[in-house]
C-alpha cells in the first residue's frame, strides 16, 4: 500500500513463535490499512520453530523475561518510526495465546499506546523471577484500554479467571472490556488449528478493528 504513515499494530506471537499464521495476521492488518509488525520475542532463548515437543517449547518460553519482552516491543516501535511509514503516535497492540497475555502487560507498561486487544491470553499464572507479573496482578495499572476476546470452552483459561479479571479491571484508570464466546475453544482465531471457529474469529476481528478505531489507532484507507 502506497502512502503513509500508517498507524502501527504490534502483533504479539502465539507460544509457537512468529509462524505462518502470525505472518498472515500481519498481512491482513496491512491490507486493512495498518503498519503491522511481529517481532521474534524469544529469539535469544531459542528458536521454537525447530521444536516439536510442547514441553521443549515451554522450557524456552519460561526463560523469557517480561522485562525483555517489554523492551523489545518498545524497540519495535522505535524501529517502525525509523522507517518513515509508521505512525507510532497512534499505535496499538494485539496478541494471541501467549501473546494475548503480553498485551495486558504491555498496556500497563507503555502509556503512549492507544489500545490493545488480547486474544485468549492467559490471565493468572504463577509468578517467577523472570515473569513476576501476569494480567491479573497488573489489571489496576493499565494505562491503555484493552479488549479481551476469550473462549467459553477454553480448558486453560477458566471462567473463574475471567470473572476475577473483570473484577480487577474495576480498579483500572482506563475502561477495558472482556468478551466471551460461549461455544469457542482456545485458539478460535487460529485457522490452522482444529479449534478454529470461523464465525467467532470473524466477529472478534471486526471487534478488534472497531476497538482500535474507537481509541485512536485508526486505519488509513
Amino acid at each position: 500500500m502506497a502512502g503513509g504513515p500508517f498507524s502501527v499494530v504490534l502483533v504479539v506471537q502465539e507460544v509457537f513463535g512468529v509462524h505462518e499464521h502470525i505472518k498472515d495476521l500481519c498481512r491482513r492488518l496491512a491490507k486493512s490499512g495498518y503498519f503491522a509488525v511481529a517481532t521474534e520475542l524469544y529469539a535469544r532463548q531459542g528458536d521454537v520453530s525447530k521444536v516439536t515437543d510442547m514441553k521443549d517449547v515451554m522450557a524456552i518460553v519460561k526463560e523469557v523475561p517480561n522485562v525483555q519482552v517489554m523492551s523489545d516491543l518498545d524497540a519495535t516501535l522505535a524501529w517502525a518510526k525509523s522507517t518513515g511509514k509508521a505512525d507510532v503516535a497512534h499505535a496499538a497492540v494485539t496478541g494471541f495465546c501467549w501473546g494475548g497475555g503480553i498485551v495486558w502487560l504491555y498496556a500497563a507498561h507503555n502509556p503512549k499506546l492507544r489500545a490493545g486487544v488480547a486474544w485468549y491470553g492467559p490471565l493468572n499464572r504463577e509468578a517467577t523471577a523472570l515473569q513476576p507479573q501476569h494480567p491479573l496482578n497488573i489489571a489496576g495499572e493499565l494505562k491503555v484500554p484493552v479488549l479481551g476476546l476469550y473462549a467459553g470452552l477454553d480448558k486453560g483459561i477458566t471462567s473463574t479467571d475471567i470473572d476475577l479479571m473483570r473484577e480487577a479491571l474495576k480498579q483500572s484508570p482506563v475502561r477495558s472490556e472482556i468478551i466471551v464466546y460461549p461455544d469457542a475453544q482456545h485458539g478460535f482465531n487460529a485457522d490452522y488449528r482444529p479449534s478454529y471457529n470461523a464465525a467467532d474469529a470473524k466477529d472478534g476481528w471486526q471487534r478488534m478493528l472497531a476497538w482500535f478505531n474507537a481509541h485512536g489507532a485508526r486505519a488509513k484507507a
